[in-house]
């Protein structure tokens, strides 16, 4: 097999060119980037820390109550934070939550414009389908590699290897609501003379509702499950226990801080579900 071997295509070899030259040629990008991602990650994470937590906690639950309505589901907001905070997680828990919502409007933002234009071009989906399968399936340890070459240490580069990662499900969710539409209530539109900008917004949004909710939720879990892996890079949060629990072998501060996680993906998962779609 040595004859196969030799002739190895040089795919690490070509990366590490690439790399390279968008190192040497696009910093004034990558710089301008971090500033606003910075800026971005600065805010949301002043807003969660500068108030009291129990306002804070106030807050999720009267936002719980408006996208819910049920009082059950409040309680369950209000002893879960309740819970964190017991723990003395609440700065960890407010610094992964910032790395959640930056990922969310990241992805949001670009993912949900991306489907719509795929649903409405089956040519372009085509072609994107071979990179949102590796975006996807390429272990996510390989995205800290490149965020750390251009964004150094820290949230930045955790936020980057977590949209990498997550920014295909709002992209296949959105096409996929967009694209079942009915023919018939998109032709009912057209033929009421509805311009192709009021059929999206009138008739294709509000169909594919359900399914962008569905890439929020999915945004929202896969960047949660991205947190341990960017504490790696210098991101703050609640990976950060988790790593030092396994560099230390210290089962009692990885399970705490693990369960904590999970306590607040659970917490977000009831909030932004869709009423009565565990029915």
């Amino acid at each position: 097999m040595e004859w196969l071997t030799d002739a190895k295509i040089p795919i690490g070899k070509t990366a590490k060119s690439v790399f390279e030259w968008l190192q040497d040629n696009g910093a004034w990008f990558f710089d301008g980037l971090a500033e606003w991602l910075e800026a971005l990650i600065d805010g949301i994470l002043w807003v969660l820390q500068t108030p009291h937590p129990l306002i804070i906690v106030a807050a999720f639950v009267a936002l719980t109550w408006f996208l819910q309505r049920s009082w059950k589901t409040c309680l369950f907001i209000l002893l879960g934070f309740l819970f964190i905070i017991n723990q003395d997680y609440w700065e960890e828990t407010t610094e992964s939550l910032t790395l959640v919502l930056s990922a969310c409007v990241v992805c949001m933002a670009i993912g949900v414009p991306i489907g719509i234009a795929a649903a409405h071009r089956p040519r372009l989906y085509i072609a994107m389908r071979p990179v949102l399968d590796l975006m996807q399936t390429l272990p996510t340890f390989v995205y800290l590699i490149p965020a750390i070459v251009f964004f150094g240490i820290g949230m930045v580069p955790g936020l980057i290897a977590t949209v990498i990662f997550v920014l295909p499900a709002p992209i296949r969710l959105t096409h996929l609501g967009v694209s079942s539409t009915p023919k018939t209530l998109t032709e009912a539109a057209e033929s009421f003379g509805a311009t192709s900008l009021q059929t999206l917004l009138k008739i294709e949004l509000p169909y594919a509702f359900p399914q962008i909710m569905a890439g929020l939720n999915q945004t929202i879990m896969l960047s949660l499950s991205m947190v341990v892996i960017a504490a790696l890079v210098g991101a703050d949060g609640l990976g950060v226990p988790v790593v030092r629990a396994l560099n230390q072998v210290n089962t009692a501060l990885g399970f705490e801080s693990g369960f904590v996680i999970v306590v607040v993906a659970i917490m977000l998962d009831r909030m932004l579900r869709l009423r009565g779609s565990d029915k």
